[in-house]
């Protein structure tokens, strides 16, 4: 199976779009998202509607888990918190409904997928250091660990009780070996690079590609400020922050 594994969409509506396009270029069979489809973006209901038309294997962000009511707004930064509130008046019913039936974690042939960490997945810690993965590690039972919420792409890979980076943009899964995977962000990368990343997974042959796509930032951008969210939201996906 040759998946297509998306994280932090984020109610970006241009890079779901261009996402998706590539993803179909490169011969995507099934597709994997690792949460946060809502939240900071202007289009939730479109992007949920997109999404959930290709019957993807998916687990709970923690915005996403906001918007439906299953966490507390004062976990948030205000900031965030305003494009919650935005978010949750105008999601629809069915939206919210899926987003409240997510799992936190779930497990796929030789992978596991969650949002932000497998030690406390309801605590949303991230992951940004080999010394912050070793937790994680511990948890994991497969070869591979998918993740998002740093909104910046990262690869650790464990052997024999250590840890380091895989700085390779593709790279194969190798035996003796276990990987933590962050895929970066759809709709919001932080990374300074503007450009949507995604991953591919070929499950037959163990490669794992992070791709970065181009999409129209400035509609993307536009559509937040003329939906009255904070400007600040609209202005960072210019440069990646």
């Amino acid at each position: 199976m040759r998946y297509a594994i998306l994280s932090d969409i984020h109610g970006n509506l241009e890079a779901l779009r261009a996402v998706l396009d590539e993803a179909r270029r490169r011969a995507v069979e099934s597709y994997i998202c690792l949460g946060d489809i809502v939240g900071y973006g202007a289009n939730p209901n479109e992007c949920l509607e997109m999404l959930l038309e290709l019957s993807p294997a998916t687990v709970l962000g923690n915005h996403d888990a906001a918007v439906c009511g299953r966490e507390d707004l004062e976990n948030f930064t205000p900031l965030a918190a305003q494009a919650i509130i935005w978010t949750r008046e105008r999601i629809k019913l069915e939206g919210r409904a899926y987003l409240a039936s997510l799992p936190l974690v779930r497990t796929i042939g030789n992978i596991t997928i969650v949002h932000s960490n497998l030690s406390h997945p309801s605590d949303w810690r991230y992951i940004f250091s080999p010394g912050e993965a070793l937790s994680s590690f511990d948890r994991l039972d497969r070869q591979a660990c998918f993740f998002g919420h740093s909104h910046r792409p990262v690869v650790f890979r464990e052997s024999e009780g250590w840890v380091d980076y895989v700085e390779e943009p593709i790279f194969h899964l190798v035996d003796g070996c276990r990987y933590l995977i962050n895929v970066g962000s759809v709709g919001q990368p932080r990374d300074r690079d503007p450009r949507a990343a995604f991953a591919v997974f070929d499950q037959e042959t163990g490669t794992v590609e992070i791709v970065r796509v181009e999409y129209p930032v400035g509609t993307a951008r536009e559509k937040i400020l003329d939906a009255g969210l904070p400007a600040r939201l609209a202005n960072r996906l210019l440069k990646g922050e």
